[in-house]
């Protein structure tokens, strides 16, 4: 199943970044911590370009600790990019953005020339907790569901630096069905978008792999189930998710199970790796060259039909 969620302010909101680029000076993006690959737009990497960027991955306190320094020593392997690690918890995140705002363009911060910086991110990242902590006070409206924020806002900030505030931007086409399925695990596109048993299956399968001794501890369980819906069920007899007759309410465990992994019942868990992101990139160029050469076929057929009807009217 393909996950795909795309309002129209979100392609109202991709349009206007592309018309300010080119007053852009640094590029602050926003990652889900748990999901540093799935919550990236590719759209965004196509505007930036080779601008400078800084990478703040938030929700940290509830990402797999290791993890999230692998991403971040992954992601900084690319010159122009410089990461921060952040959470709605902390509170001495803002002398260390103005700094690295600053650092990023060394060649305006030394003069009295304003520097504009453009904050981006999926829906639900926590843009707008991070825009707060920064201001030391509340201006942006945050919010547990996605497309909280509507309209692109500009902040003034102290030393030259004004902030640029856009919508969550997600993308028309999620090429990767896995980002679309941890997306919605994590909260970044909206449930009218999945079925609720589908990503929870799919979240059962990928913990149970890599963080089985959490789902144990958990649900308290010897031995871990064999299959993901063996343990949705067995999640569900335990938690009396049951319809009449006995029967598992796969909906309600569902539901169950996404929400306890995202208000961290599970413990501190990320979704994906710098190397599973790698292999995922090459299937998804494996289908792009299928898609393209089915696409080709059917330009070839359309043509052979056209010949074929032109030396039939002679």
């Amino acid at each position: 199943m393909g996950i795909q969620w795309y309002p129209g302010h979100m392609h109202k909101a991709q349009k206007e970044v592309r018309e300010i680029f080119n007053q852009v000076d640094v590029f602050i993006e926003v990652l889900d911590a748990r999901i540093p690959f799935s919550s990236q737009n590719p759209l965004i990497e196509e505007i930036r370009k080779d601008k400078p960027t800084i990478k703040i991955l938030n929700k940290t306190d509830l990402a797999d600790p290791q993890t999230t320094e692998q991403w971040q020593a992954y992601m900084e392997q690319e010159s122009s990019v410089k990461t921060l690690a952040f959470n709605a918890q902390q509170s001495d995140r803002r002398e260390q953005v103005l700094s690295l705002i600053k650092k990023m363009v060394p060649q305006k911060a030394e003069t009295i020339k304003t520097i504009h910086a453009l904050i981006i991110g999926i829906p639900n990242v926590g843009k707008s907790t991070l825009i707060n902590n920064i201001l030391g006070r509340t201006i942006a409206k945050t919010g547990n569901e996605p497309a909280v924020t509507k309209r692109q806002q500009r902040i003034k900030l102290e030393e030259n630096i004004i902030l640029i505030d856009t919508p969550g931007m997600l993308w028309p086409n999620i090429e990767n069905e896995n980002s679309g399925y941890r997306l919605a695990i994590t909260g970044g596109i909206k449930e009218t978008a999945f079925e609720l048993p589908d990503i929870a299956s799919y979240a059962c399968e990928f913990l149970m792999q890599a963080y089985p001794e959490q789902i144990k501890q958990r649900y308290e369980f010897n031995e871990l189930p064999h299959t993901d819906i063996e343990l949705l069920e067995e999640i569900g007899r335990k938690r009396g998710c049951l319809r009449s007759g006995g029967m598992v309410d796969l909906e309600k465990v569902s539901r169950l199970f996404i929400m306890e992994y995202r208000d961290r019942y599970l413990g501190d868990l990320t979704l994906e790796t710098p190397d599973m992101m790698e292999e995922e990139l090459k299937q998804v160029e494996l289908q792009r060259q299928a898609k393209e050469a089915k696409k080709k076929a059917r330009e070839e057929a359309k043509k052979a039909r056209r010949s074929r009807h032109k030396k039939n009217k002679r």
